[in-house]
């Protein structure tokens, strides 16, 4: 068993049996004399275990706190080693989520993640060393912004926004109710109904100026109409009136494209050529055709002639400012 699981294991005899002899100890948990006293060590120590020795009943046995610091508590959480592992990398990964706004929420468990990790006997601080997460366009935002907006979120509440448009910078007061929050591209965003607009809108948390939650109760809308509202459409951009691209990778290419997640609906397949034929539904092209453009020669859209149009007018663009 792990270290881990050992120390459950003398908690169980402790709590089970009062007081436990060192050989009973020794024999239950199949280890070295010196191996459990380390691990008598790391219980008091660390997760501030109050076992004592009484020595008229030569055995151990939990004695009252002393009532300094932190109460003894077993981790609440039982998870093998690798579990440990991917949960702390996740962690990492939240921490590093630009621009950090779930690291003071997750900071406590991290706590309890690093000393079960610890007790398998591997250093929290390697996991923080050895995973990195890059975030490439993430727009800065007040978090407390975004607390307001996931507290409106999960506790089903309307949430009053000053919103900012992107095109224009023009700022409109806004009653929302938020269904749900999307994480794209390194950005947050919140799918609500709005209530000026009467509708379903996606509102990017960083252009909110400011938020304030109320006390009146958020409009439910079916998570399936959200769904196809903002699901069937291509990146962060919704509409009822979807179109598939065809998009041919060239076979340099067609290997990396094949491995990856356009679109939870995309369809692939390789032609006789090795290149690779990627279909993915969109209802605005916008997004796409920045996808499209960052891979240049190397991919050619086959369909819909409109789109082929559009990506063809962006080349020009682009080359007649090269000249």
């Amino acid at each position: 068993m792990d270290r881990t699981e050992r120390f459950y294991l003398i908690d169980r005899l402790l709590n089970e049996r009062r007081v436990v002899t060192r050989a009973q100890f020794l024999k239950a948990l199949g280890v070295s004399a010196a191996t459990f006293k380390r691990d008598l060590e790391y219980l008091r120590d660390r997760l501030h275990a109050p076992i004592h020795w009484n020595a008229e009943s030569n055995g151990y046995e939990f004695g009252k706190p002393d009532g300094v610091g932190r109460p003894y508590e077993l981790p609440g959480l039982w998870f093998n080693r690798s579990e440990i592992h991917a949960l702390l990398t996740m962690q990492q990964l939240l921490v590093d989520m630009e621009p950090g706004l779930l690291a003071v929420h997750v900071a406590p468990l991290r706590t309890r993640l690093e000393m079960l990790l610890e007790a398998g006997d591997v250093e929290g601080a390697e996991v923080r060393k050895r995973v990195r997460m890059l975030p490439q366009g993430a727009r800065r935002m007040p978090p407390a912004v975004f607390e307001i907006v996931a507290a409106a979120t999960l506790k089903r509440r309307r949430v009053r926004l000053a919103y900012a448009a992107r095109s224009t910078g023009v700022v409109t007061d806004r009653i929302v109710s938020p269904q749900r929050l999307v994480h794209c591209r390194d950005n947050w965003y919140v799918d609500g109904w709005c209530h000026l607009r009467d509708g379903l809108r996606k509102f990017a948390v960083d252009a909110i100026v400011e938020a304030e939650l109320t006390d009146e109760k958020a409009k439910a809308v079916d998570m399936k109409a959200v769904e196809r509202e903002f699901n069937s459409g291509y990146g962060v951009f919704a509409g009822e009136r979807i179109e598939w691209a065809r998009l041919r990778f060239n076979a340099e290419r067609a290997r990396w494209v094949a491995q990856e997640q356009w679109h939870p609906a995309q369809r692939g397949q390789f032609d006789g050529s090795g290149s690779y034929v990627l279909e993915v539904p969109f209802a605005d092209p916008r997004e796409l055709l920045m996808d499209i453009l960052k891979f240049g020669a190397d991919v050619e859209v086959l369909a819909p002639a409109a789109l082929r149009k559009a990506v063809a007018a962006e080349v020009g663009k682009m080359a007649a400012r090269l000249r």
